[in-house]
């Protein structure tokens, strides 16, 4: 359990990093990437199944925090969506959503950390 948590825990960094790795790329020319968009799938469900991983254990888990990250992810995931289905189209992306994507990913890593 620990090896699948360790690999759990992972890819949910990598996730959030291509996010915030291709918000920060992409600054001088704001848009978003179908990758985004995978990656925050990739974060949202990884971080579901370690919720699920802890809630199964002896770990106490602030279901606050939990229902933060969730609805934040959530937003990331959704603004990502449109973005990409923007960007797919040829439309072009608000600068507004394209750093929603990344401001909000980048949100979600703090709350992560700092509370």
């Amino acid at each position: 359990m620990t090896f699948l948590t360790g690999l759990l825990v992972f890819l949910h960094l990598v996730g959030a990093a291509i996010i915030v790795g291709t918000w920060i790329y992409t600054m001088k020319r704001p848009t978003v990437s179908p990758g985004q968009f995978h990656a925050s799938l990739l974060s949202l469900l990884t971080g579901l199944l370690l919720v699920a991983i802890h809630e199964m254990g002896d770990g106490d888990v602030n279901h606050v925090k939990i229902a933060v990250k969730l609805l934040v992810a959530l937003a990331v995931a959704v603004a990502a969506f449109v973005g990409q289905r923007r960007t797919r189209r040829g439309e072009p992306v608000s600068t507004g959503l394209a750093h929603a994507v990344g401001g909000l990913a980048l949100i979600n890593m703090a709350v992560a950390t700092l509370w």
